[in-house]
């Protein structure tokens, strides 16, 4: 049953934006999908406004259209999942449900192993069920969840260049080792087989690697990783939260075991995230949260105590009313991604990451961060620095002057900013004093980055207030507030 099939329920729209004008027309193709907030103006210090060029899509997608329409025509069949005899509620979870399979089938993950497919190399090997999709609340919950269900002697290796989501997860001194920042990808992968060649040879192993840098946009050597981790019987997690917005995730194809990423990066709110994958491990851990769902039966005994047999699949680690909505959200940012095409959207986005870098090539004063090099394969997200600018500066001009959203700081990743930044602990200046001069070792970084729902006017509008900004310098007095810089309005 969908809800398409119960009735036709016409958009609702929770705010009425300021109107603004009208949105360049596309001149890349097809792929631009529309996405809430395209219409929404902002005020300019200089007076006026202009409609807001959201450029932080790597923190925070905006919704696609077609996710909140496909919300609004669920909502008012919106019933108890699991739980409930009545009609809305059978609706609920069908669609849960639903939107379970939807994902697996996005992210390609694996029915079952026959016979002749099974291996003996997949840190513990053997024929293997399929892999299964748990609802969470973000990356950030997935790979917390993944981390409290290792088994206890589970060795962990990870990169210092992940974000804070997959790098902190698996605190537990010994167990972690940490690997130094590659400078190419093929020096990751040997990285890896070094330090996996060097581990205990029989106990449990999990290498936590991202898709794709949410500092730098670099894509990472995934299926290399994980047939590096696998040939020395250790599990592989994929960091999908930049991978799977930008381009096709195949469990199967990249032989991953497990893969995290969340609704928000995915052009759907309502915090929502997925970890899809192996069972073994999540079945033989104790619930993430204990609570109804996750328990089968309670029982008391003749001693007081209570007696809990746990469900197996999915639902142990779902305790609690399930996210039914953020769940169908995914589903449809899953379709509508799907449908759209990534090759049509990863072409598009290609040419607005040249029109980025190729108008401010000339720009001295402007060092984009890298890995890889310059030349790398990378999705829509860039980070640089600007000689003689605060970065908190630098960011608050472009949203004052020119309505333009863009992150400032460590972005979540800090030892892979101090890294690529000379590894300086300094804290930066006063909002309006100088920044790290020609030659000096700046103290954080911009990062811009877009998708598929960002017009090529956007982009040209940044490239035209970096331009101006390094050239003519802030129309504008700004002060710092609570470490942050903002507009001086006293005067």
């Amino acid at each position: 049953m969908s809800v398409s099939a119960v009735a036709t329920v016409p958009a609702v729209s929770a705010v009425s934006p300021v109107p603004a004008p009208a949105v360049a027309g596309d001149r890349f193709g097809g792929a631009l999908l529309p996405v809430l907030g395209r219409d929404v103006a902002v005020p300019l210090v200089t007076g006026g406004e202009i409609g807001h060029a959201a450029l932080d899509y790597a923190a925070s997608a905006p919704a696609l259209q077609r996710v909140w329409d496909d919300v609004a025509a669920y909502a008012p069949y919106y019933g108890s999942v699991h739980r409930g005899a009545g009609h809305l509620s059978r609706l609920s979870t069908d669609l849960f449900e639903n939107a379970r399979r939807t994902v697996a089938e996005f992210l390609d993950c694996r029915i079952e192993d026959s016979p002749g497919e099974a291996r003996s190399g997949k840190g513990g090997g053997g024929r293997r069920e399929g892999d299964q999709v748990v609802f969470t609340r973000s990356t950030t919950d997935s790979l917390n969840l993944l981390a409290a269900a290792l088994p206890d002697d589970c060795q962990v290796f990870v990169f210092e260049t992940e974000h804070h989501a997959s790098l902190l997860p698996w605190r537990g001194g010994s167990r972690v080792t940490l690997l130094d920042a590659p400078d190419s990808p093929e020096q990751a992968v040997r990285s890896l087989e070094h330090a996996l060649a060097g581990r205990e040879p029989h106990g449990p192993a999990l290498v936590c690697v991202t898709g794709a840098s949410n500092v730098t946009g670099e894509l990472w050597p995934v299926r290399e990783l994980a047939a590096a981790a696998h040939a020395h019987g250790a599990r592989i997690v994929l960091d999908a939260a930049q991978l799977a917005p930008h381009r096709a995730v195949s469990v199967r194809d990249l032989d991953v075991d497990w893969v995290a990423f969340s609704g928000h990066k995915l052009y759907a709110p309502f915090g929502s995230g997925v970890l899809a994958g192996r069972a073994d491990w999540l079945r033989q851990a104790e619930p993430y949260l204990a609570g109804g769902g996750a328990s089968r039966t309670v029982t008391r005994r003749e001693d007081g105590a209570l007696e809990v047999r746990w469900h197996d699949g999915a639902a142990r680690h779902e305790a609690g009313s399930p996210n039914v909505i953020g769940a169908h959200a995914i589903a449809s940012a899953c379709e509508a991604l799907r449908e759209a095409g990534f090759d049509a959207l990863a072409a598009r986005e290609e040419r607005l990451i040249r029109t980025v870098r190729d108008g401010l090539a000339d720009v001295p004063e402007v060092r984009f961060l890298s890995l890889f090099g310059d030349d790398a394969p990378r999705v829509g997200v860039l980070s640089f620095v600007v000689d003689g600018w605060n970065s908190s500066h630098f960011a608050a001009a472009l949203s004052a002057e020119y309505g333009i959203g863009v992150r400032d700081g460590l972005f979540c990743a800090h030892p892979l900013l101090r890294a690529l930044l000379g590894g300086d602990q300094r804290t930066p200046g006063e909002c309006g004093a100088p920044g790290a001069a020609s030659g000096e070792r700046p103290l954080d970084a911009i990062r811009v980055s877009f998708g598929a729902g960002t017009p090529d006017e956007h982009v040209e509008r940044f490239v035209r207030a970096v331009r101006e900004l390094v050239r003519d310098g802030a129309r504008w007095s700004y002060r710092t507030v609570d470490g942050r810089c903002v507009p001086d309005t006293s005067a």
